[in-house]
């Protein structure tokens, strides 16, 4: 499958050359990045959440294979659909999926269904392979989009992508795509984000998972924060880093209804 870029033009630049400019004013060059296990980076317009993304980005290691979990937007396919086959268009070329890992997640993971159709709209992992190109030219994609899991299956399918990686001689990076509070008043979104990013600094998949549910909060990608957290864990990690904080508030001046947008690291 070719999947065709659903948001170039609407929440970054359509146009190769645009884009580079718009990505280069968002990050910096930093000799010490570190080798992140996992991320959690946010997906809005980039005049909004692209300072927050940039500032991760920028802090890490790209490497050659990575597996980005989205949330799924739109409702379309199935609740753990993965793009098995085939590259993403984007405005600098094509972004080839890594079939062989694709192929081993499916055998790995019951529930995990090969459906192109979850992706085809959803922009929350499209906006983030701009700023992997940044850092390395080539990779391959290990594209996921998640609608609703257990926590039981959340641990599973986290676990699973950590044994399946594991067992590579080329390194990985885990991308989880997620939002945080949406159009609350700022204090309301500072305090219920804090809730969310303490569990997850404390690696604690569970916690944020729960603490997300009892507290209502909307962040629309704890359900991949969740598995990204669980496959960090099981690969190793020991620590963890909030890289930067923001909301809408701070670009459009409006904080009585702000979307908040963080950029984490587990290492």
């Amino acid at each position: 499958m070719l999947r065709l870029p659903a948001v170039a033009g609407r929440f970054y630049p359509g146009t190769e050359s645009e884009l580079d400019r718009a990505v280069d004013s968002l990050t910096h060059d930093d000799s010490r990045r570190v080798s992140a296990k996992a991320v959690v980076s946010p997906h809005a317009g980039y005049m909004y959440s692209g300072s927050v993304a940039g500032a991760l980005f920028s802090s890490i290691e790209i490497p050659e294979r990575v597996i980005v979990l989205c949330p799924n937007h739109t409702g379309v396919g199935e609740n753990a659909a993965i793009c098995a086959s085939g590259s993403w268009r984007m405005p600098w070329g094509n972004v080839p999926v890594d079939e062989m890992i694709t192929s081993r997640l499916l055998d790995a993971v019951p529930f995990l269904r090969d459906d192109p159709s979850a992706h085809r709209d959803e922009h929350s992992l499209e906006v983030i392979l701009p700023f992997l190109h940044r850092f390395r030219k080539s990779i391959f994609l290990v594209p996921i989009a998640i609608g609703q899991l257990s926590i039981d299956q959340c641990r599973q399918l986290g676990e699973r992508i950590a044994d399946v990686v594991s067992g590579d001689k080329s390194r990985s990076l885990i991308v989880a795509s997620s939002d945080m509070s949406h159009y609350v008043p700022v204090e309301t979104a500072r305090r219920k984000d804090g809730l969310a990013i303490d569990r997850m600094l404390a690696l604690d998949p569970a916690g944020l998972y729960s603490t997300v549910k009892a507290e209502r909060i909307s962040m629309c990608g704890v359900l991949p924060a969740t598995v990204a957290l669980f496959a960090a864990l099981s690969l190793g990690a020991s620590s963890a880093r909030l890289v930067k904080y923001a909301t809408s508030g701070d670009v459009s001046g409006d904080f009585r209804s702000v979307v908040g947008y963080a950029g984490l690291l587990f290492s």
